[in-house]
């Protein structure tokens, strides 16, 4: 979930928070998109001078919720060159988990930006997937992450390869699998042009089957979109084989089951 300071989101941690509170959830989880050295990096990211602010609102919407847990993390883009800078954040604080995410692929181009839609017409659609997917399994396999966010991000805008995809998504969930990192369901993309949650059913089937944990994620960017449709999610989740998901502390994991 997102708050004000990644300027494309609205709301505190405690509007997020007192709606979770509305729905009958118990536990949350916060993660704003990370900040990288330099502010001018992007535009749809939290700035670095902002992070104890961000830090300081979590506890706020803490002590006005007190009987909600509520988890402090960050959305990571894996960008391959910052692992240093990754681990700088990751020292900065006592985080629960990161979330691990790929938005771009080569240069400026963030695959999932709406302003970029040219950059999609002018490539080959398997061409794309696969640099995502060489990228998100370098993200996996770099001990950088609990979680990688929204899988299949590349069917956002619906620019669907013609050639089978599954090969891609089996290399990045063995290895996912090996070294124990989980993927979410993200519900944001019935949201989207997609209309299809991240990642599809055959993916969660293919990550069932390899013992790839899970959690759920709305990618609310206002308080309104928490927790929307994780009733459909879990059930998703259970027809791919799920029967359990996993919830994180201090960046150690525990199972809950689905029910």
């Amino acid at each position: 979930m997102h708050t004000h300071l990644c300027h494309h989101a609205e709301g505190l941690p405690k509007d997020l928070a007192r709606r979770a509170v509305e729905l009958g959830l118990s536990e949350i989880g916060v993660s704003e998109h990370n900040p990288m050295p330099n502010d001018d990096f992007d535009q749809w990211r939290m700035y670095l001078s902002k992070l104890e602010e961000y830090l300081a609102a979590l506890d706020d919407a803490r002590a006005a919720f007190p009987d909600l847990r509520i988890r402090s993390a960050l959305e990571v883009d894996y960008l391959p060159g910052h692992e240093d800078w990754i681990r700088n954040l990751a020292g900065r604080h006592e985080w629960d988990y990161f979330i691990g995410s790929v938005h771009y692929i080569d240069g400026g181009w963030d695959i999932d930006n709406p302003g970029k839609l040219d950059q999609w017409r002018a490539r080959d659609a398997y061409d794309v997937w696969s640099a995502y997917f060489e990228r998100l399994t370098a993200a996996a396999d770099s001990g950088l992450f609990e979680i990688i966010g929204h899988p299949d991000l590349p069917k956002k805008f619906r620019f669907m390869p013609n050639r089978d995809c599954v090969p891609l998504f089996e290399r990045f969930l063995d290895v996912a699998s090996a070294r124990g990192v989980a993927i979410e369901i993200n519900t944001a993309g019935l949201r989207k042009d997609c209309r299809e949650m991240y990642p599809s059913l055959e993916f969660l089937k293919l990550a069932s089957a390899r013992g790839v944990g899970l959690t759920f994620g709305s990618d609310a960017h206002q308080p309104g979109e928490v927790g929307m449709n994780f009733v459909d999610a879990v059930a998703l989740a259970k027809e791919a084989g799920y029967r359990d998901c996993l919830r994180f502390e201090k960046r150690r994991v525990r199972r809950v089951p689905l029910d």
